[in-house]
């Protein structure tokens, strides 16, 4: 694969455009600016890839906007070095943000299709990444607690197990309706209880529902 000139020039352009939108902030707009994002599309997309668009990929899903991903990604006001579960690697285009922003990424997805191509799309880029295929439902209990939650598919409502699995003090962000979605980010205060706010209105494939 390649990354032409033309490429990064057209993803300069793209996260000029998102910076002049004040959709995200420097840290993450270097971070995407850094990522082939055409590599994650099928070839026929390529020529889009840098337009503030949601595209198909395997298994009937979509690989987030950019200005989605930008959104998610600073909503999660992540640190270097912090555990941040993912749910829903799809192509691995956001997992591979959180790579480049130098955090320690758990990411789990039910579609074996889209499993295989993120793991090998993360690992091609030199990123290291614990990822799991199963029901994102259940999170990771075996790698918990967490700093932060990123859900990138519709959840009908927020899983429990996932609050279990965000430290005191930590952060979730995730879209929640069935059909119409919202943006809430639940923050677990230290005593345990949740503080949760919506900021806005989403549009995400859905979240399977639980499977044994």
């Amino acid at each position: 694969m390649t990354d032409s000139s033309i490429h990064q020039g057209q993803r300069a352009i793209l996260c000029n455009t998102l910076k002049e939108k004040g959709i995200a902030g420097d840290l993450v707009l270097q971070a995407m600016n850094r990522i082939p994002r055409h590599w994650f599309l099928e070839s026929g997309f390529h020529q889009h890839a840098y337009q503030d668009k949601a595209f198909p990929i395997a298994a009937n899903q979509t690989i987030s906007h950019p200005s989605t991903v930008a959104w998610q990604s600073e909503l999660l006001e992540v640190e270097r070095g912090q555990k941040i579960l993912e749910i829903g690697t799809g192509s691995g285009y956001q997992a591979a943000v959180l790579c480049e922003l130098g955090v320690r990424l758990f990411t789990i997805e039910r579609q074996k299709e889209l499993f295989d191509f993120s793991q090998q799309m993360l690992q091609m880029l030199g990123y290291r990444a614990e990822q799991k295929f199963g029901d994102g439902f259940k999170g990771m209990p075996v790698f918990a607690p967490f700093d932060r939650i990123i859900v990138t598919c519709g959840a009908p409502y927020v899983p429990k197990e996932l609050l279990k699995q965000l430290k005191p003090r930590g952060i979730m962000i995730i879209p929640v309706g069935e059909g119409t979605q919202k943006m809430v980010r639940i923050q677990k205060k230290a005593d345990g209880t949740f503080v949760q706010k919506v900021l806005g209105d989403a549009a995400f494939v859905p979240m399977l529902k639980d499977r044994e």
